[in-house]
């Protein structure tokens, strides 16, 4: 075995395949979708025109849609991350109190959103709010507060407030489960030593828990950021970016572009900027939450 891993040759047969598989699915497509960017066409494989970085230029400086459906995206990450997170952190440090059965029977029950399809999510959360045999407008009318009453998902002033909501209640369960095994890895003598220096309560955990869960916290707030810039299914299932555009995000508006609006070069130059935003929120949110590994 060890004359296999002295062989360079050898090692490169046993690594070629992987690099031939992610350069086919990964790198391929992204010049493609380069190529196709700069380019005026309905869809591959139909006559296109060469128009340089038109569709840059249009897109940069003259498509509010694109800007709005930004703005959205990265609410929803700030969502995720000062309003999800922190709950997240919390119900994890209940739960991990809590033990015996209990802890496993909610942990159970917090994550069952995660496991039911998307669909099914979506149109739960049309069903609840529907505006006329909605349960949660009956609900508000049962407690006798009907002048609340609203079209929660077809109101452009409230549409984007509820579909946040919806998001960041989906995928809670992902959150808590994370910071849930991450205390797991935390030993009990830590917060033992620290209780004899003192800490208690909230100041245990401010000192304790969030310093020991900074790589899991890094790692969240990456993904936090990936999963709002992409998002597309809730969204596409339930408002489709209305109404208006209230709800548009920039994976359902690349979409729409692509194969709904037949633009696909235009498409393209959305998908190329799309990717520099996720690489650049991806080492922004890396460069500000670095710390140094913590061991214990």
């Amino acid at each position: 075995m060890q004359k296999v891993f002295n062989n360079k040759t050898a090692i490169f047969l046993f690594v070629f395949p992987g690099i031939l598989l992610f350069a086919l699915t990964f790198l391929v497509p992204i010049f493609l979708s380069g190529y196709y960017s700069l380019r005026d066409t309905l869809a591959p494989g139909t006559p296109s025109t060469f128009t340089g970085f038109a569709n840059y230029t249009q897109l940069l400086f003259h498509d509010s849609r694109f800007w709005l459906a930004l703005r959205n995206a990265i609410l929803l990450g700030l969502g995720f991350i000062f309003i999800q997170h922190p709950i997240a952190i919390f119900f994890a440090i209940m739960l991990d109190r809590l033990g015996g059965k209990a802890e496993k029977w909610f942990r159970t029950i917090f994550f069952i959103p995660c496991v039911i399809s998307v669909v099914v999510i979506s149109k739960m959360w049309l069903s609840l709010l529907d505006p006329t045999f909605g349960a949660f407008n009956k609900l508000l009318d049962t407690l006798g507060l009907g002048m609340l009453k609203h079209a929660w998902l077809g109101d452009s002033s409230t549409a984007l407030v509820t579909m946040l909501f919806i998001l960041i209640w989906a995928g809670f369960g992902w959150g808590l489960l994370f910071y849930y095994a991450g205390l797991k890895g935390i030993p009990d003598e830590m917060y033992e030593a620290a209780s004899l220096d003192g800490a208690s309560g909230f100041k245990l955990h401010l000192r304790i828990t969030v310093p020991l869960l900074s790589p899991v916290i890094t790692v969240q707030i990456t993904l936090a950021m990936i999963t709002a810039l992409k998002q597309m299914e809730t969204v596409f299932l339930t408002t489709n970016g209305g109404p208006g555009d209230s709800t548009q995000f920039l994976a359902v508006y690349l979409y729409n572009k692509a194969f709904s609006a037949s633009q696909y070069g235009y498409a393209n130059a959305i998908s190329i900027l799309f990717i520099i935003v996720c690489l650049l929120a991806t080492y922004l949110s890396s460069k500000l939450t670095r710390s140094d590994a913590t061991e214990f």
